[in-house]
């Protein structure tokens, strides 16, 4: 019997005019959780593709248990006990729990071939209950969280008898909380004897979970290595191919005049007595802990949400906001936390997705001088460093930190005086957050006040000019360079906030 119960040797998948893989290898033993890592890009979809089935490899073999086999199709290595969880939870939102648990894997009786809803009930109800979960199987599946979503894919995984499952992702888009619920989940399961293999771009969700972890980048195979023998930087190098010595850039931006101030901003129920300045060529931190109401407030100043009371002035004077139409024209441009859905078009080219908020510059009558906005769009790619063969590429081809820079790409068309970065670096590699770290730099010393929301304290630290920390909708404390530490910040962000009392 094989110490190993999923090995991959030599796995090549090529696809026209790319090597998607390239002869990678990979052992999953049995009850422990693997970290796979690498950049965007290096080939860690396909790989789990090939895996589930959907994609059959060119050259190589997969060993289960130790013995050869070769999915057809995903329904085959789900009967393998093989199953995937995605970052971005696909399902039916409009069904219940239970009818998504078992979706494509139904309860029927044996003759008459009728459903059987009450078992299916009482199974979903005791996979939630053994997940440390009273999520209701009847219960819509569109009503839940993104962290009760991922629970039900997992339920859905241990429904199928799943005794390898790979989660891709799974806490890019959770809170710390949810997190740590997640890996709770995660290490019973591994203590049950199912064998996890556990994607990541957070070198704290390995550290955290798992005992092995492999590396691919450009689509080869680097190594493998015990969590606890190798470091944050020796696998910085595996997986982008050189030392990232200065991750954070320290270029010396001179800032300005004022060019934004919020006076006593507050919006009922989300947030109250917001007050802060803003100066050309500064970077202003906002942080604190999710649902502290830091993307409330720039949403507020983006016109997407109306604001109650207080007022923002910007170069001077006072505006009156009242779409985010409004925003743009008047200087102020917002890059939202989830680009996929409200930052870009993904079936749209790279270069119509950065022309998009100045396309009447470049109509006449109705008719688009495309040759004019080609080359804007080509000049603001190259600006950003977009890595893509054309300007024509489809958005939703890139990976997530080139789908970030076309993201900012496109802020750049509309002369704006401030720019508002909401969690600019999630989900994206260590390599394309030092790319976007540069781009962000590179704007401040062009003279944009910028504003960027991050939950990463390193990278508020380690980006900022002046730190705002909030707690439950209002600014707690402002800190000064010379004040920064990740001491001072979680003290400002678990502490009252002003013009709160103690209940008694």
């Amino acid at each position: 019997m094989s110490e190993y119960v999923l090995e991959l040797k030599g796995i090549t998948k090529r696809f026209p005019g790319v090597t998607a893989l390239n002869r990678v290898h990979f052992k999953l033993r049995k009850g422990e959780i693997h970290a796979l890592m690498g950049e965007n890009g290096a080939g860690k979809s396909t790989f789990i593709k090939v895996i589930t089935g959907v994609h059959a490899p060119d050259e190589g073999e997969i060993f289960l248990d130790g013995k050869p086999i070769a999915f057809s199709n995903p329904t085959e290595a789900q009967a393998a006990g093989i199953a995937a969880i995605y970052q971005h939870v696909t399902n039916y939102p409009d069904l219940s729990v239970t009818e998504n648990i078992f979706m494509g894997h139904e309860k029927v009786h044996p003759k008459t071939k009728r459903l059987l809803w009450k078992d299916m009930y009482r199974e979903a109800k005791a996979i939630l209950k053994q997940l440390g979960s009273s999520i209701d199987p009847k219960r819509e599946m569109g009503t839940l969280s993104v962290a009760q979503q991922q629970i039900i894919e997992i339920a859905k995984a241990i429904s199928t008898n799943a005794r390898i499952i790979i989660m891709d992702e799974p806490t890019a888009a959770l809170t710390a909380r949810e997190s740590e619920d997640l890996y709770r989940i995660a290490e019973s399961l591994r203590d049950q004897g199912t064998s996890i293999i556990f994607i990541s771009h957070r070198f704290e969700d390995m550290y955290r979970l798992a005992s092995r972890v492999t590396v691919f980048r450009d689509a080869n195979y680097i190594g493998s290595w015990d969590v606890d023998e190798i470091t944050n930087d020796q696998l910085i190098v595996a997986m982008v191919g050189r030392e990232i010595t200065q991750v954070f850039p320290h270029k010396k931006h001179p800032i300005g005049e004022e060019v934004l101030r919020v006076e006593n901003l507050g919006k009922i129920g989300y947030f109250a007595d917001i007050s802060f300045s803003l100066r050309r060529g500064e970077i202003l931190g906002l942080t604190g802990l999710v649902g502290a109401g830091r993307t409330e407030v720039c949403e507020a100043l983006f016109g997407i949400t109306k604001y109650d009371t207080g007022s923002v002035h910007l170069k001077g004077q006072r505006l009156a906001v009242r779409r985010p139409k409004d925003a743009m024209k008047l200087g102020i441009g917002y890059l939202p936390e989830d680009r996929q859905k409200q930052g870009l078009i993904l079936q749209w080219g790279i270069g119509r997705n950065i022309t998009l908020p100045a396309l009447e510059r470049f109509s006449n009558k109705g008719w688009l001088t495309e040759k004019n906005e080609a080359q804007l769009a080509r000049q603001l790619a190259e600006k950003v460093h977009v890595k893509a063969k054309s300007i024509f590429d489809l958005a939703g081809s890139l990976s997530g930190g080139n789908q970030q820079k076309v993201a900012v790409a496109k802020l750049l068309t509309a002369g704006l005086d401030v720019i508002i970065l909401d969690e600019p670096t999630k989900g994206v590699d260590i390599g394309a957050k030092s790319a976007i770290y540069e781009i962000i730099q590179d704007l401040a010393m062009q003279g944009y006040g910028i504003i960027m929301v991050s939950s990463e304290m390193p990278e508020v630290i380690g980006m900022s000019d002046r730190i705002a920390v909030m707690r439950e909708g209002r600014i707690t404390r402002m800190l000064q360079k010379e004040e920064f530490s990740q001491e001072a910040i979680l003290e400002a962000a678990m502490s009252e906030a002003p013009g709160k009392t103690k209940a008694g």
